[in-house]
């Protein structure tokens, strides 16, 4: 086919140069390069100048970092752990409470399989540094592998990240290389000949070693042409995977390309999460990027400081003595030579004392201070010592507004995370359980004993229906002792219980049911006031839920709380209500009445 468009590597070329070298204008005062961002947080990250180690007479600069702290805070303030994930029915039934509480059970068995947790960590570490991440969500061998893909190994758009390309830089091994089926293992060969050093976006060498070799991992709608090598189907998108990697030709302006792998995908492995979006650019603003201008300037007073008191430090004189031109003072004093002195030619120390530390000392202070105010970190969240006289009321007032903004962020995030598992997770799972007998889980007492009332009153309810049906006599005390031995038996096993899988078990459950993640709306001080008084009314008057509306009461207030769903305070039929005493029914045989058995 003769070529009318971009080669795979040429699109990857083209990406990566604008990516390192484009910028873009967000308003007439504005432009944005996300490189250049993204390359100055991780260097503020690490304590290190973006404009090098030294100054002008090669002396090292100090570098005050205020940024980690305050990423520190908004890490900390955004947390959002396993425990936070639950799943909660949409109505007030057994049957949803059911099953919602089992697809719990196995969303966390999947977290504690693949690590979920720690993948929550990096997650927020990311956001925390740079606003937004990206995480990657890829099937291997079976299992739905979580990961959070470094902003330094990404080529993206820097206006639109979901319509775009999305390009991942991989440092591979020859031997990860060669156990990788799915890669062309003749391109591999032809390739490891050609391995060269580890490099950085900007082309700078990461270290001395030439045992890895880069590649472009790139996903995204491309035309279709790219896999059928069709001229018809270049007009044609579908969403594809390829592998790509290039040398520089020998030739001038040439490249050797290499193509592992490609073909078609189901779904973008890749999101975008924010903890607040901003218009007009794929990057959010993370800490240490609202920090920047404070951090420089820090830096500048600290290196004003450091200046000062270097040559505070120092004994300087002067005289009109030419006898001393070129002569250094202490070091003729440490070598014990003695020192001539004319007659009425004076020695004197010029005053070069530090005269105004206090100031440059105020200057930094003024900008840390806006940084703290930028980023919502003021000392009571921090947990410093408030100056003496503050009023608690006002550190606890000063804490709370802190928060708020907090607060807003984990929303976000767990809308997010439930994004991930609508999108990837819930998915995976649902054909995983197609695959399985039972879903096996370690409950409290109360769920425990809420699945068991259940099970036995239906267990008992089938028997009961079996025996009418051939006209049998019912012995409620029979039936009473069967429920007592099946609950022995189940609590016998503790804990632990087991959900055969039915075919229509989790049928379209995705959609029938809501994330409980964040809890971003409680006050858990309310919440107990709530539940302790409703526990009061409860224990002095039983009979107040027989009401209808003081039931209807009883549950909004229970809704309202979000810790507690009425279902679980809707005890199961009891065997009373279940099994009523039947009259004996003569037998057609003329034979003897039978109990279950």
């Amino acid at each position: 086919m003769e070529q009318t468009q971009e080669t795979v590597a040429e699109v990857i070329r083209r990406q990566e140069n604008d990516y390192i070298n484009g910028k873009i204008t967000l308003g007439k005062y504005v432009d944005h390069s996300m490189y250049e961002t993204i390359e100055t947080i991780l260097a503020y990250l690490n304590s290190k100048h973006t404009a090098g180690l030294y100054d002008s007479q090669n002396r090292e600069k100090p570098f005050f970092n205020i940024c980690t702290a305050i990423r520190n805070i908004w890490y900390r303030a955004t947390d959002l752990d396993r425990k936070n994930l639950r799943i909660k029915a949409t109505k007030a039934t057994y049957q949803e409470w059911l099953k919602a509480f089992w697809a719990t059970a196995e969303l966390k068995e999947w977290m504690r399989r693949e690590r979920f947790g720690t993948f929550l960590n990096d997650w927020g570490r990311t956001l925390a540094d740079y606003g937004t991440a990206v995480p990657k969500f890829v099937e291997q061998k079976g299992k739905l592998v979580p990961s959070v893909v470094p902003w330094n190994r990404l080529i993206v758009d820097a206006v639109e990240f979901d319509p775009n390309p999305k390009i991942e830089v991989l440092y591979l091994t020859a031997s990860q290389l060669r156990q990788n089926e799915l890669y062309d293992q003749d391109m591999v060969e032809k390739l490891i000949e050609t391995r060269a050093a580890r490099e950085t976006a900007g082309k700078q060498k990461k270290d001395n070693k030439a045992d890895y070799i880069k590649l472009y991992e790139i996903h995204g709608e491309l035309p279709l042409s790219y896999l059928t090598g069709k001229e018809k189907d270049e007009t044609e998108y579908r969403q594809q995977m390829h592998v790509i990697s290039f040398v520089v030709a020998k030739e001038k302006g040439k490249f050797d390309d290499f193509s592992l792998y490609k073909g078609k995908e189901k779904e973008d492995p890749y999101m975008i999460t924010h903890l607040i979006k901003e218009d007009g650019r794929t990057l959010g603003i993370g800490a240490v990027e609202h920090a920047f201008e404070a951090q420089w300037m820090t830096n500048d007073s600290a290196r004003a400081i450091k200046n000062h008191l270097d040559i505070a430090s120092k004994l300087i004189f002067q005289t009109s003595d030419g006898t001393f031109i070129g002569r250094n003072v202490l070091t003729t004093i440490e070598q014990g030579d003695i020192m001539i002195h004319k007659p009425n030619q004076p020695l004197t120390q010029i005053n070069n004392g530090s005269h105004d530390i206090t100031s440059l000392l105020s200057f930094s202070q003024q900008w840390q201070n806006l940084a703290k105010e930028i980023t919502s970190t003021p000392e009571a969240i921090r947990g410093d010592t408030m100056p003496s006289g503050t009023a608690w009321r006002q550190v606890e007032a000063l804490r709370m507004e802190s928060h708020s903004l907090f607060e807003i962020m984990r929303e976000n995030k767990g809308l997010h995370v439930e994004d991930m598992l609508r999108t990837y997770v819930i998915p995976y799972l649902k054909k995983e359980i197609k695959k399985k007998h039972s879903i096996v889980a370690e409950l409290d007492k109360e769920s425990a004993d809420m699945i068991d009332e259940q099970y036995i009153n239906m267990m008992v309810k089938e028997q009961i229906d079996n025996i009418e049906a051939r006209g049998q006599f019912v012995d409620p005390v029979q039936v009473q002792q069967e429920m007592e031995s099946a609950r022995e038996k189940l609590r016998r096993l503790g804990g632990l219980r087991e959900q055969k899988i039915t075919e229509d078990l989790f049928k379209d459950y995705e959609w029938e049911i809501e994330f409980d993640i964040t809890d971003e709306a409680i006050d858990k001080e309310a919440v107990l006031t709530t539940l302790n008084t409703v526990f009061t009314s409860i224990a002095s008057n039983p009979m107040i839920l027989q009401d209808p509306n003081a039931r209807m009461l009883f549950n909004r207030i229970l809704e309202e709380t979000g810790v507690v769903s009425p279902v679980e305070f809707q005890a199961a039929p009891t065997a009373s209500q279940m099994v009523q005493p039947q009259p004996a029914l003569s037998q057609p045989n003329g034979g003897s009445p039978s109990v279950p058995a």
